[in-house]
């Protein structure tokens, strides 16, 4: 049994840009050396391509349609169970260095009269996260620990993060804003270890050391590789664009389903349609990686040093992927495995080493997973992903044939664009061994790709007439994973099991002749 968790996320990290998944350039010595302690899941898929839904899908272990925190800034419920509440429940805490996205639920806060400072609205602000730091990286956030800090290193700005993290010098010795993609090419106006990467991981530091013989979790979660794309020196220019994977994407994707092409006319996706952004962003996102591995590595070397690996659980995974040009698109959302497949490790003292596992695993199963290995009850009336020690320990008798994502796109301009009043547009994906389908509602036509006659998802298969019945069979599978999910959530199935044909002994006699 763990006696720690260190519960790891990147932002916006695709699968297939680690040398331990194969990138033939980019450098990952950190990474590889995690994987090389425990068991690489090549197959790990996200619950949504959106950082708020994914992460809630992550910190709660359930899907999106079941914790229905569908997009951006669309709050988790308070009546959802976190993590954290499941760690507090038994005597434990929920300690966050970095981000989370979580939004405070600020109706059902103010429904219950929780808009003060007392520890449980803090809790619930929060997500039940404990903060040693938190810094999403979205915006210059002036008051934040990461910004006063940033000007006691002598950043002198309201705005540290918009004025030096985020903006470069250009070779005329202007000051350019990273905002513009142009300007991935030149390295930060800070030193590398004044990044958003470094910072965090000294946070994170400080608290593994201050915790002595004390068992913790902490969830450590980067900001980066997500955008501004701009990486401090000597990052920015570790590597060329011919060190780079080459883009996927073909001619036919012109005639691709109305939401894909709806989303190639988003002006990010203008943007990776031409080469030169290609050629400047892909190798500064490396570079970010590369940043981001070598203070992995630091956090490694403290868990050697503090002989820390033989009793901590260490789970490595991303919250989606990024398009980087693929499929004629930028950023994320849709579902293509550039972006819903993610690097996922897990490190378990008790597990196999060095394994690269092809099963399908997805972000629900790090709740279940992490209460498992502190021996805490695993709350199957909540909790909709599977515990996988399973894989790790060799025990697993059988496992998931599928997974699932899911997209809320009525925030998009891409609505608008094709005419859709504000609602509800929702789309669900299946993903199976061999087929990958997509429904959509609107009134949209469903997607289907044969992913091994076309792994780079170039060619829909949605309105072929010769498989309607492999559309049919997938569209049955969908429903029935949705019809299993789990809407009972204030009682435990050992709670129903003792209600079940009780009414007698509660003194009710309905029926009897």
């Amino acid at each position: 049994m763990a006696r720690n968790v260190l519960f790891i996320m990147a932002d916006q990290f695709r699968f297939d840009h680690m040398g331990c998944a194969g990138h033939p350039f980019l450098k990952t010595p950190n990474l590889d050396r995690l994987a090389a302690r425990g068991v690489r899941f090549s197959n790990a898929y996200v619950q949504s391509g959106i950082c708020g839904p994914s992460r809630m899908s992550y910190y709660t272990g359930r899907y999106v349609s079941s914790h229905g925190a569908t997009h951006n800034r669309v709050p988790l419920s308070l009546g959802e169970v976190t993590l954290g509440w499941h760690l507090r429940e038994s005597g434990r805490r929920l300690v966050l260095a970095g981000k989370t996205h979580v939004l405070p639920d600020a109706h059902g806060m103010r429904r219950l009269a929780l808009d003060g400072a007392s520890e449980l609205a803090v809790l619930l602000r929060e997500g039940w996260f404990e903060l040693v730091d938190r810094h999403d990286g979205h915006h210059g956030e002036p008051d934040s620990n990461y910004a006063h800090w940033l000007r006691a290193q002598g950043y002198d700005s309201r705005d540290p993060w918009t004025d030096y993290v985020i903006s470069v010098t250009d070779e005329n010795g202007a000051v350019q804003s990273g905002w513009h993609m142009r300007n991935a090419r030149y390295a930060a106006r800070i030193k590398a270890e004044h990044s958003e990467t470094a910072y965090t991981t000294d946070r994170a530091l400080g608290f593994i050391a201050e915790q002595g013989a004390a068992p913790w979790v902490l969830h450590l979660s980067y900001v980066k590789p997500h955008w501004p794309y701009i990486a401090p020196a000597p990052y920015h220019a570790m590597y060329s664009p011919n060190q780079c994977l080459p883009v996927k994407r073909h001619p036919d994707e012109w005639n691709a389903h109305p939401v894909q092409r709806a989303f190639m006319d988003e002006e990010v996706a203008q943007s990776f349609q031409m080469q030169d952004c290609i050629d400047t962003v892909r190798p500064a996102y490396q570079g970010l990686i590369a940043e981001l591995d070598h203070h992995l590595g630091r956090v490694f070397d403290a868990l050697d040093a503090a002989d820390l690996w033989k009793d901590t659980l260490v789970i490595f995974c991303a919250d989606h992927g990024d398009y980087l040009g693929d499929h004629w698109l930028g950023e994320k959302e849709l579902f293509h495995d550039c972006v819903q497949k993610v690097p996922f490790i897990v490190a378990d003292p008790e597990g196999a080493r060095g394994v690269a596992d092809p099963r399908l695993v997805e972000a629900v199963d790090v709740v279940p997973t992490i209460l498992d290995a502190l021996g805490l009850p695993a709350a199957p009336h909540v909790v909709e992903g599977r515990s996988l020690l399973g894989l790790t320990r060799g025990t697993a008798t059988a496992w998931r044939d599928a997974a699932f994502s899911e997209l809320d796109w009525t925030f998009r301009g891409a609505r608008r664009r094709l005419g859709l009043p504000v609602g509800n547009h929702h789309a669900w994906m299946v993903r199976d061994g061999r087929y990958k389908y997509i429904h959509w509602s609107s009134g949209m036509r469903p997607q289907l790709f044969d992913l091994e006659a076309d792994p780079d998802e170039f060619h829909d298969l949605g309105d072929d007439p010769a498989l309607a019945g492999t559309r049919a069979a997938m569209k049955e599978k969908l429903l029935a994973w949705f019809t299993a999910l789990k809407r009972r959530t204030t009682v435990t199935f050992e709670e129903a099991e003792m209600r079940t044909d009780s009414h007698k002994k509660a003194g009710v006699f309905l029926g009897q002749w």
